[in-house]
This record gives structure tokens, C-alpha cells and sequence, in this order.
């Protein structure tokens, strides 16, 4: 706990994998450290991959402590803030 993560450097980890289509990551509550990072993605039609082609993925790029706890699969795109 007590690490920054920043959530844009964790997304653009994971957007280099060759099925996300798009990904999100936020802070959610955990017991022990206050957040976990958790990531919301977003494959590309006909495109597969599991939670853990994903963190595995992620881990090229980024130190361990950064790396989403959990993977959230969404089938619809997700909405695009201004």
C-alpha cells in the first residue's frame, strides 16, 4: 500500500495487447491497502484473451506493484468521458 499508480500508464500497458479494444483502469476497495487496481477492458470482435494473458501482458511494461489485481471483460464499448 501507499504506492501511486497512475491509472493512464497502466491503461496504455494493457492497451498494447493485440485483442483489447479499449480499457479502463480504476481504484476499488481493498481491505488491506485502501484501493487495488482493477481493469475494465474491452476486446476487439472475435478477439480472446483471459485475465491472466492480460496482467501477463501488463507486466512487460510496468513494475508488479502496478499491475491490475483483477480484469472486468465488458462486451459493449465503454463510454467516453469529455
Amino acid at each position: 500500500g501507499g504506492e501511486n499508480v497512475y491509472s493512464a500508464e497502466v491503461e496504455n500497458a494493457i492497451s498494447t495487447h493485440p485483442a483489447v479494444l479499449q480499457v479502463a483502469v480504476i481504484g476499488i476497495p481493498h481491505e488491506t491497502w485502501g484501493e487495488q487496481v482493477h481493469a475494465i477492458v474491452v476486446l476487439k470482435p472475435g478477439e480472446e484473451a483471459t485475465e491472466a494473458d492480460i496482467i501477463d501482458h501488463a507486466r512487460q511494461a510496468i513494475a508488479g506493484y502496478k499491475l491490475p489485481k483483477s480484469v472486468e471483460f465488458r462486451a459493449e464499448p465503454l463510454p467516453l468521458s469529455g
